[in-house]
């Protein structure tokens, strides 16, 4: 099925990862709907929380801590030779959605800088707890390197 078929935007970013985002659909603001990847090696990258090097979560609000957690995130994708236009997929896990949506134009400037403008296909999920008591966030994704 061609882009046009598919109703996309054919939005890619050179690496082989093309941004679906059907016409009929409202339109995304921070995520793709899908993304469509060439053949590559996938990367499955661990959930990341605002850990600093002695195993302390850092920042006190959301904010703060998923800069930490999304730059953790991608220095384990550039260990495994993927960069930020390469992810393809992430979970982000808030134990406060509500708090999360509060912070969403902040939180959309902290990933501009960090990785840009290109959205991977992305969920928020509630969850009561994360592993670390003191965590607000957890990102969790997949890339998709060639």
């Amino acid at each position: 099925m061609s882009a046009e078929t598919a109703g996309t935007d054919g939005t890619t970013n050179g690496g082989g990862l093309e941004r679906v985002n059907p016409s009929h659909l409202a339109p995304p603001t921070g995520f793709s709907h899908a993304v469509r990847a060439a053949p590559g090696t996938l990367v499955f990258l661990a959930g990341q929380t605002a850990l600093d090097g002695s195993g302390r979560i850092v920042g006190d609000g959301i904010v703060e801590q998923f800069e930490r957690a999304l730059a953790n995130l991608l220095d384990v994708a550039a260990a495994s030779g993927a960069g930020p236009s390469d992810l393809a997929k992430l979970t982000v896990f808030a134990v406060d959605v509500a708090d999360y949506r509060r912070h969403a134009r902040e939180l959309g400037r902290v990933w501009k800088r960090l990785v840009g403008g290109d959205f991977p296909a992305m969920a928020v999920i509630g969850a009561t707890r994360l592993w670390d008591e003191a965590a607000l966030v957890e990102i969790e994704g997949i890339a998709v390197v060639r």
